[in-house]
């Protein structure tokens, strides 16, 4: 069955409607999923016994369960759900000076082929719904509950390429944002995209406050056909004209996710084309120690020549950061906890 979560605030209304409702009725229904997050339909008290049994005839509210979760000595938690029909997927929770953000995934496995990532070891199998993103970030915030903590940020960049799934992850994100929902703020939310290039125009059109962010990992062609496979079908010159229309619509810094592996993209020369090709834009790049994956031949840089890298592009009037690792005494590469458990033969 469809779960509630799949009904962002204003369809919630449309549906009491349809059904002969007030509208308010969906405003309730909202209300309790979000504000009170119930997950049973009988614990909605100010709806009648009728709507309720509705409700239950023809909606599911969570639509995953916990399978595992690992928590890492600096707070990192990555949690492992199972779908209704047998799905795994997996969504990380980490913490930060600023808060606590939660990296979602939006695809069951991923046809991207990257040739440095554990999440393409699967292909994709479906889309996740909007309800089935909406239920990661509910599941690991009522843990936080517990606690007295909250969420404050969302990355789109887990297991699944957004913006192959565009509908579904811009309604999750209409129910997170909603002030009357999860009120996570837009300028909150990141969504990363390996260079879905129509999609990035039609992001750009709906001028949202969200994040962009561009998984680059490479400053030409070449080599980043070597590593994306999506490269071959929107090489850098129509990715970063896509990139300057949005940057025209939207005035928005963008972010560019650059992972270093080691004697592949980390050599000073790359540094330099990684300068020109981001030149005149208001970006930063996010530089990304690599976490190994047992089925990659790839390598991490040391922090040293991390830092060498890092130089090179400040030098070159590139802003960067290099991002602080996480979640290393677990599972910590993106798709490999959920790589593991299928080979277990735990799911899919």
């Amino acid at each position: 069955m469809q779960s509630l979560y799949d009904l962002n605030y204003e369809q919630m209304g449309d549906f009491a409607q349809s059904m002969g409702w007030k509208r308010f009725r969906g405003h309730q229904i909202f209300q309790w999923l979000y504000r009170e997050r119930v997950t049973d339909v009988d614990a909605m008290t100010n709806l009648s016994k009728e709507t309720r049994s509705i409700l239950k005839e023809r909606f599911v509210i969570d639509p995953l369960k916990v399978v595992k979760k690992q928590v890492s000595f600096d707070g990192t938690t990555k949690f492992l759900f199972q779908t209704e029909d047998g799905s795994l997927l997996e969504s990380v929770m980490m913490v930060f000076d600023y808060g606590r953000s939660v990296c979602v995934s939006s695809q069951v496995g991923c046809n991207m082929g990257c040739a440095f990532c554990a999440s393409g070891l699967t292909k994709k199998r479906r889309n996740l719904t909007s309800g089935e993103m909406v239920a990661q970030f509910l599941n690991i915030q009522r843990e936080l509950d517990k606690e007295g903590q909250r969420l404050s940020h969302i990355v789109v960049m887990g297991t699944g390429e957004p913006f192959d799934n565009y509908e579904n992850v811009m309604n999750f994100l209409a129910t997170v944002n909603h002030d009357r929902g999860l009120g996570i703020g837009s300028r909150h939310i990141t969504i990363s995209t390996c260079g879905v290039v129509p999609r990035i125009y039609e992001f750009a059109d709906e001028h949202t406050q969200y994040n962009l962010a561009i998984s680059l990992h490479a400053p030409n062609d070449e080599l980043r056909s070597k590593l994306m496979p999506i490269n071959q079908a929107y090489p850098l010159s129509e990715l970063m004209k896509a990139i300057r229309y949005y940057g025209q619509e939207n005035n928005r810094r963008l972010t560019f996710e650059y992972i270093l592996l080691k004697g592949v993209n980390d050599q000073p020369q790359h540094a330099r084309q990684l300068s020109q090709l981001l030149h005149g834009l208001n970006a930063y790049v996010n530089l990304i120690p690599y976490n190994s994956v047992d089925e990659k031949q790839f390598k991490s840089v040391t922090r040293q020549e991390a830092m060498v890298f890092y130089d090179l592009l400040m030098k070159n009037n590139v802003r960067c950061t290099i991002r602080k690792e996480h979640g290393q005494d677990i599972d910590a590469a993106c798709g490999q906890l959920r790589i593991n458990e299928i080979k277990k033969g735990l799911g899919q």
